[in-house]
């Protein structure tokens, strides 16, 4: 008489390290990045005319006018920003990720990951959310309209410090990194994130010239900067996920 004997499943063992780490969630997260920018430079350039923002030096009439002259671009465009806006932490997730897997560790990772995530708010969604409120009462007192046009441009312009203590922490993490997952160069552009960001600061007090919210050296300076300093990251983001090994092992 014969007895069948069926073999033991093999089991993980207690404590073992977890499998390879599918590729396949970082493409899809990374087509999300430049997909949700291209968005965002519309929404911003081209329907809620806040890039190049609008001039501070305007009397209170002439800030009800803007508001009455693109009332329908501005909803629609802080309309659609207010359902896309998590392609932003989209976007700053993956570069946490790939932060993670630098030799710097994680603590400079945690930096970027905070300073991007407050400086959301202010540098924003508050824009957004003060033009909303401007063209969704056309026939407030100007005053109050005029308010919600200087508080929007200020806050957008001016949402310094969180983002230096992510650019700070992102620039760091790379000049101490040993694994080449982004080049060193990057870390220098970086700096002069911060760089615009310090030289923004005065236009708290300037209503016209060079470093009011619409300056060259508040504004255009710094967006420029930005806009080479955020292709610069797409491109490497996606070299790193091409030469990140197909078995590595999933993060903790």
């Amino acid at each position: 008489m014969s007895t069948v004997v069926t073999p033991k499943a093999d089991t993980p063992a207690s404590g073992s390290r977890p499998g390879p780490a599918s590729k396949r969630d970082l493409w899809i997260i990374f087509s999300i990045v430049p997909a949700f920018y291209a968005a965002f430079g519309a929404i911003f350039f081209l329907l809620a005319r806040v890039m190049p923002p609008p001039r501070p030096d305007v009397t209170t009439e002439q800030k009800v006018e803007f508001f009455a002259a693109h009332t329908t671009t501005i909803q629609l465009g802080f309309g659609l920003l207010i359902l896309i806006i998590g392609g932003a932490g989209v976007a700053n997730g993956i570069v946490v990720y790939h932060m993670k897997r630098m030799s710097a560790g994680s603590t400079m990772a945690y930096v970027y990951m905070g300073g991007m995530a407050v400086g959301a708010l202010p540098g924003c969604l508050l824009v957004a959310l003060c033009f909303l409120v401007a063209t969704f009462r056309p026939d407030r007192d100007p005053e109050v309209l005029a308010l919600l046009y200087d508080l929007g441009c200020l806050s957008y312009v001016g949402s310094l410090g969180c983002f230096t203590a992510a650019y700070f922490g992102f620039a760091v993490a790379i000049l101490y990194d040993r694994n080449r997952i982004f080049p060193k160069w990057l870390a220098y552009v970086t700096i002069w994130q911060i760089v615009t960001e310090i030289m923004a600061a005065p236009l708290f007090v300037s209503s016209a010239g060079p470093f009011s919210w619409n300056g060259s050296m508040s504004f255009w300076t710094g967006t420029v900067i930005f806009g080479f300093w955020l292709s610069c990251v797409i491109v490497f983001l996606k070299k790193a996920n091409e030469e990140q090994p197909a078995d590595e092992t999933p993060l903790p």
